[in-house]
């Protein structure tokens, strides 16, 4: 830390202190002024002389107000302005107690608000220096005289000034703090959102992959004595669920390694290039389903096509899990417009339970996904029995700011 550093620390930490040190300089200033008197001649020169006591004691009054400058800077103006008048009628030859207010001004100007500097200065400049024409004992054009007019004006600028330069540092700084704590708010909106994302992913994976398991298992055991041929293919078809499940952990949980990791996925989650392969599991699984495609081909966003996917993923998973062993279940992805359109419908009697009975947390994720892409989503019973779930996505991204179509 360098010297200026460490005193301006200790002005900080002491102001009193330093008030005091400046008003003994200030003292030793006016005191060594009213030892010299200048002559006007021929030429300025300069001659020793012995100040008059009064002039003495308005220096020491002045000096010793300057001590409480920044705790009542109105009031030490006021008294050190007084003296300065007294002084610049009454001293013949005139001793510098004006330094005081001068000092005193700039306090008030560094301390206050510009309209405030205005009017105090003027006043200021005014008194002292009408005074010191009109009433002291020089010509009003004196040099003394127009002294106090300019050093009174310097003091007030040089206040306004540095208030001026003080707000603006303050300024950057709350403006930097300010950027700091969003830059934080925003990394902690980024992460919860990452959260999540990969919960909502981990749930689709888990529950998806757990509940053909259970299925595929309850058929084993249940034809294992009679019909072990049928047995050993519901035991395939377990390990090939549980293959998938494992490989699509690995994928999802890959996204929460280092960046600087290479092989770290971007992309876990598939898309509707493997809705043939999703509805596959499922009949293999017993489920009954018919898919209907009027997407022409479309391409869509990352973020687009992997919500359509886990929207028909969990809603295929509830059909299987909450719909009984007889229903059946319909998917279709249309294009309308600007839009893609995803149905998957049921017609089972909910003998198991409803969708999200179990306190799980499907149908929130698939409507978390939808929200986050500005879209809609509509679940609900079926008139005459089963379930529907209809989301709307939009086929191009948009921004949080663009309204809806």
């Amino acid at each position: 830390m360098s010297t200026l550093q460490r005193v301006k620390c200790q002005a900080k930490a002491h102001p009193l202190a330093m008030d005091a040190v400046l008003a003994a300089g200030v003292l030793v200033c006016m005191v060594a002024g009213s030892f010299v008197e200048p002559r006007h001649r021929d030429s300025v020169s300069w001659a020793l002389r012995t100040p008059d006591l009064l002039s003495l004691v308005l220096i020491t009054l002045g000096a010793a107000a300057l001590v409480f400058r920044r705790r009542a800077p109105m009031t030490v103006l006021c008294l050190t302005g007084t003296v300065s008048v007294i002084e610049s009628v009454t001293g013949d030859p005139r001793a510098p107690v004006a330094m005081s207010a001068v000092i005193a001004l700039y306090t008030v100007a560094s301390t206050t608000d510009r309209p405030t500097t205005w009017r105090v200065g003027l006043l200021t400049m005014t008194v002292l220096t009408g005074s010191a024409m009109a009433a002291g004992s020089l010509p009003w054009y004196a040099q003394e005289n127009l002294a106090i007019f300019a050093w009174t004006g310097i003091g007030a600028t040089a206040g306004d000034a540095v208030r001026s330069r003080r707000a603006f540092v303050q300024a950057i700084r709350e403006r930097a703090e300010r950027a700091e704590r969003t830059r934080e708010e925003e990394a902690r909106r980024r992460v919860a959102e990452e959260r999540l994302r990969i919960a909502r992913d981990l749930h689709d994976v888990v529950a998806h992959h757990i509940a053909l398991v259970n299925v595929q298992a309850g058929v084993a055991a249940h034809v294992m004595d009679k019909r072990p041929d049928q047995a050993k293919e519901a035991l395939a078809h377990v390990r090939e669920a549980s293959r998938s499940a494992l490989n699509e952990l690995r994928a999802t949980v890959g996204l929460l390694r280092q960046s600087g990791d290479p092989e770290a996925p971007t992309e876990p989650a598939p898309g509707l290039d493997r809705l043939d392969e999703l509805t596959g599991t499922f009949r293999n699984a017993g489920l009954h389903i018919e898919v209907a495609r009027a997407d022409q081909d479309t391409t869509l966003p990352a973020a687009v096509d992997l919500a359509a996917y886990r929207i028909i993923q969990e809603a295929l998973t509830n059909v299987q899990k909450h719909a009984g062993p007889q229903a059946k279940a319909e998917v279709s992805v249309v294009r309308v417009g600007p839009h893609i359109e995803i149905t998957v419908l049921d017609d089972g009697s909910g003998e198991n339970d409803t969708p999200g009975s179990g306190g799980g947390h499907g149908l929130l994720g698939m409507r978390e996904r939808v929200s986050a892409l500005r879209g809609t989503l509509t679940t609900g019973p079926r008139y005459g029995g089963g379930f529907r779930v209809h989301a709307i996505l939009p086929v191009k991204n948009r921004t949080p700011g663009e309204d809806p179509a």
